[in-house]
């Protein structure tokens, strides 16, 4: 019945999720595949690699400035092309400001991310397209749509997703083309060179693999199957967000989205978007239905397919954090229909008024103060330095030498920033644990390594000769030969293989694990003060959104103050020792949970749970030192508040149930000694 460490795993190994930019780019190596959206790290981590607090703080800050200004220009540009079609320079600023302090536009734009880049591109590829439909000549026509055909192929050099955009925005230009008879092979050869031309950026990866230089990459690009599986991302799944998840449903997916929008845009906002839509019915707005109905079919398209393909479980805020920026996209669509959709209500309520420039600008300033007012405070990371501060600890609880097996989105590429770019513990060498798995990291990164020794080509539970002549190895062979290190663990060892049991136990440390030979003696006193004082850590409990990366790494730290009374509580409860030293481990366990749970007011719920169990087996030792009012009531107290704070525990009216008795225990108790005072 105990509550567990309340390990919250990342999407690490599946999703694809990581902020892997900075270290590979750092290493001139390849970073994940071109859709491969990274949660990044921001504040200081993601943005430098500066020592220098007070100094990293100013440029963070002028950073986020030229972030915002390019988000801004991103929407601004395609709205502002469209004031040619809507003749409202009102309209161009309020699609320029909603989506650019939109939560999620200012969030991702501080953060070392492909998202940013991504809203760039949409903002390009709309404002040409409006530039094409607005051009006189063919002349220009043709200019432009070589210009885009080049943008499409550098935008896919980036993110995959604009692959949706592309796939509207081609066939509705060449069909102008064509019914402009503008249309030739030549000009259609041309079209295709400046498309190829787009995707020459493609050409490093091959490079990069070939001088294998890095110390940290993505794959082996130096075969054409290599590349390939780059390119369709098929470590991750082609057209998925994640390997062997199960997402949520279609329709629930679109229910997300649109309630994501009207939260980040405003109610106001996608009404306008779709006035402009409704409006292209109008006689007097036939001139601008082509460009209008074609941002509107991109936007359905997109939502569509990806609401279909994204096969994450978006009821988990962590997964909903890693869906939602992919619904930026199409925000940039609905800002751009939302500043059309101000034009057309201001150029058919108020037509020949002379207020209607006055309520257009007052509309659309008063919209965009609303997304500042409403943003700022959730989107100032001017002192963020969470995930930062969480990868600092972790590498400085190490001892000198260590090897850590990094698991998951979080340590790995935490970590491997503050390592790899911040040149933090240069004696420390970190290896991925799933990366093992694919038969392109060893041969590439093994010499990456020193001091590592791998006896074979790749992990595998089974170790052996595979048919194809590659030489597998398990945890155990690897541990094995790697004695003369201290390994870790980072969070969590891979189910898969189990071999390291035969010779090997984990023992806590942190968030961490370390793994220790079975022939090693615990000794439980020396290991809770050995653990008791690995980090410095002063944040809040709670204090960042379920579904953000510094909410993880926040609850990373706070289960490792209790991982080690945890474990010890566990071994008392399993290990085949003698009435003793059992006794002696319930008695440790006991204090450390004692100790930590008074020592933090707001904590992990689970603590209550635990704290509670151990207080009843305390009470069962019967124990002369300890007092059994205390025990008991200390049991009934935690139970109660850890089932007032966690309603869908499977176990919780067994535990009311044993409340309803230890409280009748408690009244018997009490009785008895009150009879014996009065008998003295």
């Amino acid at each position: 019945m105990t509550g567990g460490p309340g390990r919250r795993p990342g999407v690490g190994g599946e999703a694809g999720d990581v902020g892997a930019l900075p270290p590979a780019r750092r290493w001139s190596g390849t970073v994940l595949p071109p859709r491969a959206a990274e949660p990044g790290r921001r504040g200081r981590g993601g943005a430098h690699g500066r020592r220098d607090r007070e100094r990293d703080r100013d440029r963070r800050g002028a950073g986020r400035c030229r972030g915002g200004s390019v988000h801004g220009h991103a929407a601004a540009h395609p709205a502002r092309r469209g004031c040619g079609l809507s003749g409202s320079y009102a309209g161009g600023i309020l699609a320029a400001g909603v989506f650019s302090f939109s939560r999620l536009t200012w969030q991702w734009s501080i953060a070392a991310e492909v998202f940013s880049l991504n809203n760039l591109f949409v903002g390009l590829l709309m404002a040409l397209t409006a530039h094409f439909e607005e051009a006189s000549t063919a002349k220009e026509r043709s200019k432009i749509s070589k210009l885009g055909a080049f943008c499409c192929g550098l935008s896919l050099c980036n993110q995959h997703t604009i692959v949706l955009y592309i796939a509207c925005i081609v066939p509705w230009v060449l069909s102008r083309l064509f019914r402009k008879t503008e249309l030739s092979l030549g000009h259609l050869l041309k079209l295709g060179l400046c498309f190829l031309a787009g995707l020459l950026p493609y050409l490093y990866l091959p490079a990069s693999s070939y001088l294998n230089r890095a110390r940290w990459t993505w794959g082996d690009q130096t075969t054409f199957q290599g590349f390939l599986t780059h390119f369709l991302r098929e470590e991750y799944g082609t057209f998925n967000l994640a390997k062997s998840e199960t997402g949520s449903s279609m329709r629930e997916m679109l229910v997300f989205q649109l309630a994501q929008m009207k939260s980040e845009l405003s109610l106001p906002v996608l009404a306008l978007a779709l006035v402009a839509c409704v409006s292209t019915a109008l006689p007097t707005k036939q001139q601008k239905s082509p460009v209008i109905w074609l941002f509107t079919g991109m936007l359905c398209l997109y939502s569509l397919f990806f609401a279909w393909r994204a096969n994450l479980d978006i009821t988990k805020p962590l997964f909903l954090g890693v869906v939602e920026r992919f619904w930026l996209q199409s925000s940039a669509v609905v800002a751009v229909l939302a500043g059309l959709g101000l034009a057309s209500v201001g150029s058919t309520v108020l037509e020949g008024s002379r207020a209607l420039p006055w309520l257009e600008w007052l509309s659309a300033l008063a919209l965009v103060s609303s997304q500042v007012w409403a943003n700022y405070s959730a989107c100032d990371q001017s002192n963020n330095y969470v995930v930062d501060k969480f990868a600092r600890n972790l590498l400085s609880s190490m001892p000198t030498g260590a090897v850590i097996l990094l698991r998951g989105d979080l340590p790995g590429n935490a970590l491997r920033y503050v390592h790899y770019c911040e040149g933090m513990r240069p004696d420390i060498t970190l290896v991925d644990q799933e990366m093992m798995t694919y038969e392109w990291y060893l041969p590439k990164l093994a010499k990456h390594l020193p001091g590592v020794y791998f006896p074979g080509n790749r992990w595998n539970p089974v170790e052996g000769v595979l048919p194809d002549g590659t030489l597998v190895f398990n945890l155990h062979r690897f541990l094995k030969v790697n004695k003369h290190k201290e390994v870790f663990v980072c969070i969590g060892l891979h189910e898969g293989d189990s071999t390291w049991k035969r010779s090997y136990s984990l023992w806590p440390w942190g968030t961490c694990d370390k793994l220790v030979p079975s022939d090693v003696m615990f000794d439980p006193g020396k290991w809770i003060h050995l653990t008791r004082n690995l980090y410095n850590w002063t944040e809040d409990y709670g204090s960042f959104k379920p579904s953000s990366w510094e909410a993880v790494a926040n609850e990373e730290m706070w289960q490792a103050r209790m991982k080690t009374a945890f474990f010890i509580f566990d071994l008392a409860e399993t290990a085949r020792v003698t009435a003793e030293v059992k006794s002696q481990l319930y008695t440790f366990a006991y204090t450390s949970y004692k100790e930590i749970v008074n020592s933090h007011p707001n904590h992990p719920v689970n603590w209550h749970k635990n704290y509670a169990i151990a207080c009843e087996r305390m009470l069962r030792l019967h124990r002369v030192d300890v007092d059994p009012e205390t025990l008991l009531s200390e049991t009934v107290k935690h139970f109660l508040l850890y089932t007032e704070k966690v309603e869908d525990d499977p176990q919780r009216q067994d535990i009311l149930q044993a409340v309803k008795h230890l409280k009748k225990e408690l009244q018997g108790l009490r009785k008895m000694k009150d009879l014996r005072q009065g008998a003295g």
